[in-house]
């Protein structure tokens, strides 16, 4: 890692290298070439922004699991279906919009909770409606029966799949209709 940067558990810490945030498996690591490459056995696990702060910020809505403790879950869902996974975080539109398009074809599929951005970007709808390989949108809390602004979202119309209000098994639940497209 460049000097500064802290990689620990999968995380990036800031200490002067300009990036910060979970980084899963191939996050910030993948920019310094200590990445394994995806191919049709991993499942792209994709997280928007504030789920880094998972289990801290607003635990009454999405519960008091960490995404580390989520990662943990996909990567035991991914096992028990003989695939792989690469879970990524970011609260930058543009990170998630390069991590789609990297993950469009050729993988097994991909898990996306857009957080905030589910409401707000067409762009990032625009990129999954690139994708060809199976894909479910997936939110922690019933986005239909929050706030008003909260129940429309970009993304149902370009994926496959959608796994809403489960809480955190719901990554779980989405991982496993995944690997049943790959039986199909």
């Amino acid at each position: 890692m460049p000097g500064g940067c802290v990689r620990k558990g999968g995380r990036v810490r800031d200490q002067g290298c300009g990036r910060s945030g979970y980084a899963g498996w191939n996050g910030a690591a993948a920019r310094d070439g200590h990445t394994r490459g995806m191919d049709s056995t991993t499942v792209l696990v994709l997280n928007g922004p504030n789920l880094n702060l998972l289990g801290e910020r607003e635990p009454e809505i999405y519960g008091s699991a960490t995404l580390a403790d989520v990662e943990e879950l996909c990567r035991a869902a991914c096992a028990a279906a003989g695939l792989g996974l690469d879970f990524r975080q970011s609260n930058h539109e543009g990170q998630l919009i390069d991590w789609v398009q990297e993950g469009r074809r050729g993988i097994a599929g991909l898990v996306v909770n857009a957080a905030g951005y589910t409401h707000t970007s067409v762009a990032l709808r625009d990129a999954i409606s690139a994708v060809t390989v199976p894909s479910v949108e997936v939110h922690i809390s019933d986005i239909h029966a929050r706030e008003e602004f909260r129940h429309h979202s970009y993304l149902t119309d370009v994926t496959d799949h959608q796994v809403i209000g489960r809480g955190v098994t719901g990554y779980v639940e989405a991982v496993r209709w995944v690997a049943e497209q790959q039986d199909r």
